[in-house]
Order: structure tokens, then C-alpha cells, then sequence
């Protein structure tokens, strides 16, 4: 392989620019993971925020759906409200009913308890992210 290839971007970027591709790219615009059978598997008793903030278990869920339906790109698996989490916001996601807020952000000196978001605040997103990336095979080789 050249490096040219190596650093080529994908048929789902290439595409994404309006580029010829060798075939049309396919991916799923929401995570397909929730309903697979190792998901459910590999998420059992842990909650859901924190299951986003392990790099290792957020490539695995972000790459199952990749790996079962064989599409070119895979979406990131996570919560909305983790930068919230992660600047100081006491909530968690309870099971069947979605976010709850310990202390509900009502007055500005409740807004004044956040932080600003430091990238060292998500840093398990950087490291999901990169073991994603590396794990990331093409389906149509």
C-alpha cells in the first residue's frame, strides 16, 4: 500500500465531498447499537453516562453496528448530556425515564456553579474516538 492510499480519505468522506467513490457508501444516521443483542450484553448493569466515559466499552458499542451491518462509517456513541456531566452538572440518566437533574440550573447563581468545558474534561472522548478510528475495517475491501 503507498501512502497515498494509506492516507487517502474513505469512500464515506470521499463522498461526503462530492468525490467519486467506487461504490455509494452506506451508514446509519443514528446508533443502531441499542437494539443488537451485544449491546444489550455488553452495557448490562453499567450505568448509562458512565458507559460513555470508558473509551474502551465506547469503541466497542460505537463499532458494533459497523461490524454487523458491514456500513462505512459508524457513529459515535454517547449521550447529549455528556458535556454537561462533565462540567459539573449532578445528573444522571435513570432507566425509563431519561435525564435527571440533582440540582436543576433555575437562577444565574445556579448557572455560576458550571465551568467552562476543558478538553481534558472529556478526554475518554479523544481516546474512544482514536480506538474507534483504528479498529474502523472497510467492509467492501
Amino acid at each position: 500500500m503507498s501512502a497515498h492510499q494509506k492516507t487517502a480519505a474513505s469512500p464515506f468522506i470521499r463522498a461526503c465531498r462530492r468525490e467519486p467513490v467506487p461504490y455509494t457508501p452506506v451508514w446509519f444516521m443514528r446508533q443502531a447499537g441499542r437494539s443488537l443483542p451485544e449491546y444489550l450484553k455488553v452495557r448490562e448493569g453499567i450505568p448509562m453516562l458512565e458507559s460513555c466515559t470508558r473509551p474502551e466499552l465506547v469503541a466497542e458499542i460505537t463499532l458494533q453496528p459497523v461490524r454487523r451491518h458491514r456500513v462505512d462509517a459508524a457513529v459515535y456513541y454517547s449521550d447529549i448530556v455528556v458535556p454537561l456531566k462533565a462540567i459539573g452538572l449532578d445528573l444522571d440518566i435513570k432507566p425509563g425515564v431519561g435525564p435527571v437533574v440533582q440540582h436543576p440550573i433555575r437562577t444565574r447563581a445556579d448557572l455560576a456553579r458550571l465551568r467552562p468545558l476543558e478538553p481534558d474534561d472529556v478526554r475518554y472522548v479523544t481516546e474512544a474516538i482514536g480506538i474507534s478510528s483504528r479498529h474502523m475495517q472497510k467492509p467492501h475491501d
